[in-house]
């Protein structure tokens, strides 16, 4: 019986891409210094388990690489080299190539051919103690010639090696192994004899004695010669296609200068580092490690069927809240059993409504863990040395809102390294340490999740804002307070940038950054002190598939409010109540005017009361703005159950979902954004009245 293995191909996509992340991860927090030998064993058992799964389905591609991958950490673990800032760029190079081989099998994007070629020479270099240095522009560096210098240590060769003809799967295999011992070419398919060119360090015998796993020695051909890129190359070398071995000075690659017995130099400067810890640099005794062993009973269970679960357990809550709505008017002596029964369902419906809503809560980790490896490319592409720290990466929060809050994350932390940071000289200048600091934290306050994006760079700059405000045309009013100012930069099109690089300056960005936080039903806020800092705060809810809302009338009709908008209510009297001209009425509450928004007016429904002194005004506020919002009737607080509108109709402006109420009837929930837009068209400044 043949098995077909594609049926499994999606849990090895899965496993090897958290394989991936959680080898990047350790990568970036490993002291190079000091490298802790668990963390290094687990480094390995990361390609070690990537290279089993794709060997197993029939991926030798990614097998190739981690095979390669593999061979240089186990020497690394075990001792036999030295753990150097070029190899963890190599190993962080292998994963975005596995990575990019992992996407091409799974959704057949494209792979880059060059790139995989390029990193697997370097892994299989730097495993025979090889420096990959950037060169000086204009002068590529000597290749050494002949196995060992006089101080013994290993030169670089071009070796030859003829074979004789054999079966295909024995090609393979030898070729994976003397790709071990440095970078290999294979001479055209179907070419007779098989010549593989190999440049590497190990000597003759080693290679022999590799061959005669498969093969007698006696019919090996090998011939050696300088590795150097000279321009003295033989036609031959031409012929059979070995010009890959002349790019190796462009790539910087020469065999090792250093004293005896000593491990190759670090001769690549890495311009952006991440500090491992606070206070780098002082001398202080390091807290004993703890290993935690992450191993845990679990299983794979696809979105849809997660989201199916959730969607049945909002029913029930529907459901429920129907039958309580049915027994409201019981006699409390005569149905005594039958109302117990039903207080006891509504604690097992709010318990299983709570662990089932769980099971789409998502660490913050999720999140979090994507930055490390783009703050240190992005502090090294700036010259910016930048340390960052994140706090609260296991708060959970709703898958639908992690997968949507990635990109603004994202250009905020890209934001906070270009123009918040300062360059190292600006620091020290100031008066600063030469590292920036730059924090993600997440933590629960008040039933909403809050993210804070913090950095100790030069802080916003109030009057470069205001000019440039100006430049594009924004009313700018007298007096504005600094926290306005800073809502000034969300504007479309806003950016101070004086040029346009491949990092930021176009004016794109903080604009959907606010949007897209304001469509999850969160605020944004900013704190900035010049010279100190800037620190950016997301709140939003828990998650969107069941909140806590005020149901209000008006006419015939119920609506919901997000309760996390709502202030307070209050009926006004009729002093308070002011109409402007050509821009509708304000309300004044302890001495602000706030604009007023008629419900009935923006859905063109009959109300009960059309004077606000006889209905009810609801205050609602959202990123520091306020306005009130005039209806009929409150009814009460309900946690509801959120439904998509636009996939069962279609989109209404001002409507941001739907509801069942308990007597089966729909209800609207109110998209408060909306209503802002529209209070925004009624000026709510200060006036004479």
């Amino acid at each position: 019986m043949t098995i077909d293995m594609s049926q499994f191909f999606q849990v090895f996509f899965d496993e090897a891409e958290e394989l991936l992340a959680e080898e990047e991860r350790l990568l970036l927090e490993i002291d190079l210094a000091n490298p802790d030998k668990e963390d290094l064993d687990a480094i390995f058992r990361t390609a070690h388990s990537i290279k089993g799964g794709a060997s197993t389905f029939g991926f030798s591609d990614m097998a190739d690489i981690t095979h390669v991958m593999e061979s240089l950490l186990d020497k690394i673990r075990k001792g036999e080299m030295t753990l150097k800032t070029e190899h963890v760029d190599a190993f962080l190079a292998a994963k975005d190539v596995l990575k990019m081989q992992l996407d091409g099998h799974r959704n057949g994007a494209e792979v880059n051919l060059d790139a995989v070629a390029e990193i697997r020479a370097k892994l299989a270099l730097l495993s025979q103690n090889i420096t990959l240095e950037t060169p000086n522009a204009g002068a590529a560096p000597a290749l050494g010639a002949g196995n060992r210098n006089g101080n013994g240590n290993k030169q670089l060769r071009k070796i030859h090696i003829g074979l004789p003809s054999m079966p295909e799967h024995d090609l393979k295999s030898l070729a994976a192994e003397l790709a071990l011992l440095g970078a290999l070419e294979q001479s055209p398919p179907g070419s007779q004899p098989i010549v593989f060119t190999l440049l590497t360090a190990e000597n003759t015998e080693e290679i022999i004695s590799i061959c005669a796993f498969i093969l007698n020695p006696d019919d090996l051909n090998i011939s050696e010669e300088s590795a150097c890129a000279n321009s003295d190359k033989t036609q031959s070398d031409e012929d059979l296609g070995y010009g890959f071995f002349d790019s190796m000075a462009e790539l910087g690659i020469h065999a090792d200068q250093s004293s005896p017995n000593q491990p190759p130099e670090i001769s690549k400067t890495i311009l952006g580092n991440i500090s491992a810890a606070p206070n780098a640099g002082q001398e202080e005794t390091a807290p004993e490690k703890k290993h935690v062993n992450h191993e845990s009973s679990s299983i794979r269970v696809s979105i849809e069927k997660v989201d199916q679960l959730i969607n049945l357990v909002g029913e029930l809550v529907i459901t429920h809240a129907m039958i309580e709505q049915r027994i409201g008017g019981f006699d409390p002596i005569l149905h005594e059993r039958l109302l117990n029964s039903v207080n006891q369902l509504t604690r097992n419906t709010h318990d299983l409504q709570e662990a089932v809503m769980s099971i789409r809560m998502l660490p913050m980790d999720y999140v979090f863990s994507r930055f490390p490896r783009m703050v240190r490319d992005l502090a090294g592409k700036l010259s910016k040395k930048v340390e960052f720290i994140t706090h609260g990466a296991s708060t959970e929060l709703d898958k639908g809102l992690i997968e949507r809050i990635v990109d603004p994350l994202t250009h905020l932390v890209r934001n906070s390294v270009d123009h918040g940071i300062e360059t190292t000289d600006l620091r020290l200048a100031a008066g600063k340490n030469e590292t920036g600091k730059l924090s993600l934290s997440a933590g629960h306050r008040g039933g909403k999740i809050v993210i804070e994006v913090s950095d100790d760079g030069s802080g916003l700059n109030r009057e470069k804002i205001l000019a440039k405000a100006i430049q594009q045309g924004l009313t700018i009013p007298d007096g504005i307070s600094d926290a306005e100012v800073w809502q000034l930069i969300f504007a479309p099109g806003f950016s101070t940038a004086e040029i346009v690089t491949d990092v930021s300056g176009r004016g794109v960005g903080m604009d959907v950054v606010k949007r897209n936080i304001t469509a999850m039903g969160g605020v944004v806020d900013i704190r900035s002190t010049k010279g100190v800092g800037t620190t950016i705060t997301i709140s939003l809810p828990l998650t969107l598939a069941i909140l806590d809302g005020m149901s209000i009338k008006v006419g015939d009709e119920i609506y919901i409010l997000p309760l996390n908008f709502v202030v307070e209510s209050l009926q006004p009297i009729s002093d308070d109540i002011k109409e402007i001209s050509g821009q509708g009425r304000v309300v004044k509450v302890r001495g602000e005017y706030l604009p007023l928004i008629a419900l009935y007016q923006l859905f063109a429904i009959t109300p009960r009361y059309t004077d606000p002194s006889q209905g009810i005004i609801v205050i609602l506020e959202t990123e520091g703005q306020k306005i009130g919002l005039l209806i009929d009737e409150l009814i009460g607080q309900q946690q509801i159950v959120v439904k998509n509108l636009e996939s069962n109709y279609r989109k209404v402006h001002g409507i941001s979902g739907a509801t069942i109420l308990g007597d089966g009837g729909v209800s609207l929930i109110l998209d408060v954004a909306a209503l802002f837009l529209s209070g925004q068209k009624q000026s709510a400044e200060t006036m004479d009245f």
